[in-house]
């Protein structure tokens, strides 16, 4: 294998290739597809600018590496080889939103060009180096995004953008049917863009199955996958034919294909899409051939798994080189001219780096998390709403009733919200707690959806980009693992990664926790919730009785619909029918209990059964964040403090609470404190569930024990 300098540093080699054969004309004996300027209708001053627009994007690669060696920049995963996205750009308006793979630099520049007229490659420098200045992110990340070019940001995909592109086209139509101002313009096209490797992704193939679905189901649905295909991932080569041919011929889904080293196709085929897309509502593929420059990133050396023949080859194709050929020979620009723009663009973007560099820096913990809870909204949408059952019809119902109750009254009083999930429409839900929703609200509002958590989460996001305020439900807890990036890497981070410039509110309701008393076993009676809690941002409620499943539901669609959060409802199944959620305890001085849900419920029944002594229960309902300071202030005033915790001991909110307790200096001598957990285990199907979770005789014991 070849590891000398001069293969290892591919971006050297590539800089100096195309100014050589750009200078000698050493151009490709053809273009693989020989679209003309005339044939896609491009103008010269189109044209143009998308070269220049590909020429910025391979400086800035360029740039970054040099950066990443001066250890002044962070990032290195570049657009070279796919430069011809900045022809999607071209071909598209900035009305369409789109979501976009990482390698989409030249795209952005082009976008840019249309809204402000310049590329704004400073911008991207500043995204490079991490600078406060950065105008998406603030420095916390290099990301493709722009309020103003309608380009909400991404991270590292691996086509976790596919579900919520899909919402987003699904949502256009919604609007309408809501009758609510959208911020997508109606006519828009939504285009989603990722990689051949991407592809292969299960979330990736759900968005598919999902756009054919609601096709299928004669629903509009204006979107463009734009799949990039360069051949490889990483280091795992994709076949030729891969992606065509389990693609081309699914129902419900018109296949393009273009040539991404002939910008002239990928324009003419991307206006061709975006027709489609546009005028017949329809799901486009649009499969976009390609190659990918200068190896997967900065740290990655293609030598370790091609050869140097066959990196060779890849570089001979660069498409920089066959669009220098088309500008040629179009007579708009000399040889000579096409090098001098390109060195004269190094040059102003190196200049520029030079100033990126010294800009300020994120310098703290509070400065870096400031972005994290989005900004309040206000102007939420209300209309007059029905009159809110009071504490005493409340206290007459169960918690499925009362959630019921709940969701009736905001969706009179808030009419963007829409409600789906698995079953939720003529069914009612699994448990009936969303019956007759539909027969009031109508079919547009209310609707089941695929069984797939990953599509109903991602529908909810892109819904959200459109003023739409989503209610979806996860049908069981468990379910939620299936797709939890959605919201973990997904919704969650879009305030924090545009610096509170863009936001996706939302209520999810998932029932779950456990307690149904041998049923379904662990898929039903999930009792751990821990891979929310540590979700910057997200808030998560949880009722024990049915006048708090009512109120505390109001206010997690106000927290959604006027501070923009995301808020996870939390519903303890085996509390649904449950006809004394509303038992009171008293308040007494002898002993605190702090639980939630099903804890909560139970302990207020065990506290029934112990005379001798009088305690309080401190039923946590806002799980997270944790109102510490309430927890805090709480136990200062008793010496005997007992911890009810349904989920397992590992990772539950318990190990949590005596964090906290033991931060504040209250876990001494003077004070016991006492913990029942459930098991470290799953859930068993039949009775012997019984034996992991606690119980009232386990809580009563508690009690007298301390």
């Amino acid at each position: 294998m070849d590891t000398n300098d001069s293969s290892i540093d591919r971006a050297s080699i590539i800089d100096q290739n195309f100014i050589q054969r750009v200078t000698s004309q050493d151009f490709p004996p053809q273009l693989i597809s020989p679209t003309t300027l005339q044939e896609a209708h491009l103008s010269k001053e189109l044209a143009l600018e998308i070269f220049t627009s590909q020429i910025e994007s391979r400086q800035l690669d360029l740039c970054a590496r040099a950066l990443r060696k001066a250890n002044q920049g962070f990032y290195t995963i570049g657009s070279s080889g796919h430069e011809g996205n900045a022809a999607i750009a071209a071909a598209l308006t900035t009305k369409d939103m789109a979501f976009l793979h990482y390698r989409s630099c030249a795209f952005m520049l082009q976008r840019a060009r249309q809204h402000y007229g310049e590329s704004r490659v400073y911008d991207h420098l500043l995204s490079l180096v991490a600078a406060k200045t950065d105008p998406i992110s603030g420095g916390r990340h290099k990301v493709y995004g722009s309020l103003e070019l309608n380009v909400p940001p991404q991270t590292s995909t691996v086509a976790s953008q596919l579900p919520k592109a899909v919402g987003a086209a699904y949502s256009i139509a919604k609007t309408k049917d809501l009758k609510i101002t959208p911020n997508i313009d109606e006519h828009a096209v939504i285009l989603c863009s990722f990689g051949d490797a991407s592809f292969n992704h299960s979330t990736a193939q759900g968005a598919f199955n999902a756009a054919q679905w609601i096709n299928d189901h004669k629903l509009p649905l204006p979107i463009i996958f734009l799949c990039e295909d360069n051949g490889i991932g990483i280091s795992v080569p994709t076949l030729d034919a891969w992606i065509a041919n389990n693609i081309m011929n699914r129902a419900n889904m018109q296949y393009l294909q273009c040539d991404g080293l002939n910008f002239c196709d990928v324009y003419k085929q991307a206006v061709h899409a975006a027709d489609i897309a546009r005028n017949q509502k329809v799901p486009v593929f649009l499969h976009m051939r390609t190659v990918r420059l200068l190896g997967h990133a900065g740290s990655d050396i293609e030598a370790h798994y091609r050869t140097q023949d066959e990196i060779s080859a890849i570089e001979a194709k660069d498409p920089l080189i066959y669009s220098a050929k088309i500008i040629c020979e179009s007579g708009f620009l000399t040889p000579q001219q096409i090098v001098e723009i390109y060195q004269k663009t190094q040059q102003t973007i190196s200049e520029l780096a030079i100033k990126a560099v010294e800009q300020p820096k994120l310098n703290s913990a509070v400065e870096i998390m400031a972005s994290i809870i989005p900004n309040k909204r206000t102007n939420a949408i209300t209309q007059p709403a029905s009159t809110a059952p009071n504490k005493e019809d409340l206290q007459n119902k169960n918690i499925a009733q009362a959630i019921n109750a709940s969701l009736a009254f905001v969706m009179h009083k808030y009419p963007n919200i829409v409600l789906f999930g698995e079953d939720v429409g003529k069914k009612g839900g699994v448990y009936r707690v969303t019956s007759e929703l539909q027969n009031t609200f109508g079919k547009k509002r209310v609707w089941d959806t695929l069984l797939d958590e990953q599509t109903i989460l991602g529908t909810a996001i892109g819904f959200a980009h459109n003023n739409i305020l989503p209610i979806p439900e996860i049908q069981y807890l468990a379910f939620l693992h299936n797709a939890i990036d959605q919201i973990r890497g997904e919704a969650a981070t879009l305030s924090f990664f545009s610096n509170k410039q863009f936001t996706n509110p939302m209520v999810i309701r998932i029932p779950g926790l456990g307690y149904q008393k041998g049923f379904g076993g662990h898929f039903h009676n999930e009792n751990t919730f821990a891979a929310l809690r540590d979700i910057p941002g997200i808030i998560i409620a949880c009722p024990s009785t049915s006048v708090d499943a009512f109120e505390l539901l109001q206010e997690s669609v106000r927290l959604a619909q006027e501070e923009q959060r995301i808020v996870i409802f939390l519903e303890p199944i085996a509390l649904y029918f449950a006809k004394d959620t509303n038992v009171p305890t008293n308040n007494g001085n002898d002993y605190l209990v702090i639980s939630y849900g099903n804890g909560a419920y139970l302990s207020r029944l065990a506290m029934q059964k112990v005379s001798a002594k009088q305690g309080t229960l401190l039923d946590l309902k806002w799980l997270a964040p944790l109102n510490v300071d309430e927890v805090v202030a709480q136990v200062k005033r008793f010496k005997h403090i007992l911890i009810v915790d349904e989920c397992r001991k590992t990772a539950s909110i318990s190990e949590q609470i005596l964090a906290v307790l033991h931060d504040a200096g209250l876990l001494d001598e003077t004070r016991k404190v006492v913990r029942l957990t459930a098991e470290d285990s799953f859930i068993t199907t039949g009775n012997s569930w019984q034996y992991l979770m606690p119980n009232i005789d386990q809580i009563i014991a508690a009690i007298k024990t301390i």
